[in-house]
């Protein structure tokens, strides 16, 4: 049973909501009783109708244009993409990145109270692996948007069924089905974690209303996350 809201009814944006752990988290704000509106930022339409939907056609690359449509109080960043879809690390840099910071910042400085962000396990700015060196520059640059509570999560490899067939990612899936019971203690985080998993933790997350910033790791998201805090 979803969380019912004991307080009046908020606003929620989501961008992203077309990807693998998006299009699972926006059912689930449009059903949570939680949101009078949700508002859906992205590049293409979505083939969704809802009473409680808006949605809202932008450019990331000019989202400062688009500032008056992203009011919010609670805002779910689920960009991301990999290298080989974007084709160079300039392009990768500018989703997972830019295109994430640049959110953060216009929804903050439009007084959003919180941000639910997807990052990855293994993110660090200090890391010499070019990936989890990007994650974790936006995990420090988000930290300094002034939002009353930052979430941070960080899922290992994402289960579902994505849009577009990704061969390694694939392999990876079938070897931690395989692997994964043979995962305990400290590698329990190393198992893969379904894109459903990841998006309810980020709408109980929200229910939290806290403040300051939480990092959740894979195993943590895995075994859930209460809506109370």
């Amino acid at each position: 049973m979803e969380p019912t809201s004991s307080g009046p009814q908020k606003v929620a944006l989501i961008a992203g909501a077309s990807g693998l752990v998006g299009s699972q988290l926006l059912p689930l704000l449009l059903n949570s009783g939680r949101y009078a509106k949700v508002i859906s930022v992205g590049r293409r339409p979505l083939p969704l109708l809802h009473p409680l939907l808006v949605q809202r056609t932008v450019s990331f690359d000019d989202l400062e244009a688009h500032r008056l449509s992203l009011i919010a109080d609670d805002v779910y960043c689920c960009l991301g993409t990999t290298m080989r879809q974007a084709g160079s690390k300039e392009a990768f840099y500018k989703v997972d990145f830019l295109y994430v910071v640049k959110l953060a910042a216009l929804t903050a400085a439009n007084f959003a109270a919180q941000l639910m962000v997807v990052s990855a396990m293994g993110a660090d700015e200090g890391s010499t692996f070019y990936y989890n060196r990007v994650k974790g520059e936006m995990e420090a640059a988000v930290r300094q948007a002034p939002f009353r509570a930052i979430h941070i999560f960080r899922p290992s490899l994402l289960l579902g069924q994505r849009p577009e067939k990704r061969l390694g990612e694939q392999i990876g899936t079938v070897l931690l089905r395989v692997l994964g019971p043979l995962l305990v203690g400290p590698l329990r985080r190393y198992r893969g974690i379904s894109a459903q998993a990841v998006a309810q933790a980020m709408l109980n997350a929200a229910y939290q209303d806290g403040g300051g910033v939480r990092v959740y790791q894979s195993d943590e998201i895995a075994a859930g996350i209460s809506p109370q805090a």
